[in-house]
């Protein structure tokens, strides 16, 4: 069950802090994520922008029980099938200024 967790917590560190805009099965999502100041705590709340569905929880990261994912009135199944399958947007490339030219 290790690689599950692990493979969890690689596709949750993908999504950005804040909110963010993206896919899953197929339909548009909007997902806001907040992380502790300690790191101990992540909160995710998701909603299908089509009106549908919801997907929220907490995920507690401690050192001596590790990790204990308490998701808001909703199976577990349902918040780890969306983390693993939620693909943000891609961010917007930082526009570089033009290079001028050797001209002064």
């Amino acid at each position: 069950m290790r690689s599950a967790d692990d493979a969890f917590t690689r596709a949750l560190a993908l999504i950005p802090e804040g909110c963010s805009k993206g896919s899953f099965e197929a339909g548009r999502w909007g997902a806001t994520v907040k992380r502790s100041p300690d790191g101990k705590r992540i909160w995710l709340y998701a909603e299908d922008l089509a009106g549908g569905d919801i997907v929220s929880f907490n995920l507690y990261l401690l050192e001596a029980s590790g990790s204990t994912l308490k998701p808001c009135e909703m199976s577990s199944e349902k918040v780890i099938a969306f983390v693993l399958g939620y693909q943000p947007d891609k961010q917007d490339q930082p526009k570089l200024p033009a290079k001028r030219s050797g001209h002064r």
